[in-house]
């Protein structure tokens, strides 16, 4: 069976504004994101945002009703062309492309802020990803985050519970070898040119795997996340980064 296998989100693009489609569930992720993000960022009324890995447009939306000027970019032209058109019937002016983390097709000090989101454990270049994210940001922009811990945990919980048990993300989206410990994200975050680099638990599904079932069956119920930020990073964690002043 393939690994990291993204072709689910080409087939998930026509589906992605459908309230009972699996991906909707990325929807309900914004509102705990934000509270995190919304420490470091008062007011987002007319800041330079990119979101990169935007899919079809959940993320972009969300920070465009906030008053920020987005531009999204995803590596699924289905994607982008389904986020284009849902932006176009929300009445929200969003710049959408479509290309690679790798290489970002944006000036250099484009942006304000930038945000990559489920994204991080699925890109070819992790290295490559951070350096475009630091060219593209403004001197003292800031880089939002949020990723999957490797771990014992991650592979019991991310595969062996959610794609294999309960099929609720396909067999083969992720990839456990592409999970990113935080430390190993810090690392790389720090030689590439960011400082205040601060990382909290994205607690989505609680810290035991009992828990983590019972947080799934109020999922199926109530169609939202009780999610919170804290210490627990064994799962996933979010976080920011500054580029320095300097750069």
């Amino acid at each position: 069976m393939k690994k990291n296998d993204l072709k689910f989100y080409d087939l998930s693009a026509d589906s992605w504004w459908e309230e009972d489609a699996k991906i909707y569930a990325l929807y309900h992720l914004n509102q705990p994101r934000f509270e995190f993000c919304d420490r470091f960022v008062s007011n987002w009324q007319d800041l330079k945002v990119l979101d990169v890995g935007c899919g079809g447009g959940f993320t972009c939306e969300f920070i465009a009703k906030k008053g920020a000027i987005v531009s999204g970019i995803d590596q699924s032209a289905k994607c982008i062309r389904q986020a284009d058109m849902h932006a176009v019937s929300s009445g929200l002016e969003i710049d959408y492309q479509q290309g690679f983390a790798e290489s970002l097709p944006y000036r250099d000090r484009a942006f304000d802020v930038v945000i990559c989101v489920d994204v991080l454990e699925h890109i070819a270049d992790l290295s490559k990803t951070v350096k475009e994210i630091h060219r593209v940001l403004q001197p003292n922009g800031l880089f939002f985050f949020d990723t999957i811990n490797r771990n014992l945990k991650s592979k019991l919980v991310m595969i062996w519970l959610l794609e294999n048990i309960l099929q609720e993300i396909p067999r083969g989206v992720h990839d456990w070898e592409k999970f990113i410990k935080p430390e190993e994200l810090t690392d790389l975050l720090h030689k590439t040119g960011f400082n205040s680099i601060g990382i909290k638990g994205f607690d989505l599904f609680g810290g035991r795997l009992h828990e983590n079932i019972l947080s799934y069956i109020r999922y199926k119920k109530k169609g939202n996340f009780k999610g919170q930020i804290n210490n627990n990073t064994s799962l996933m964690y979010i976080g920011k980064a500054v580029k320095s002043d300097s750069q």
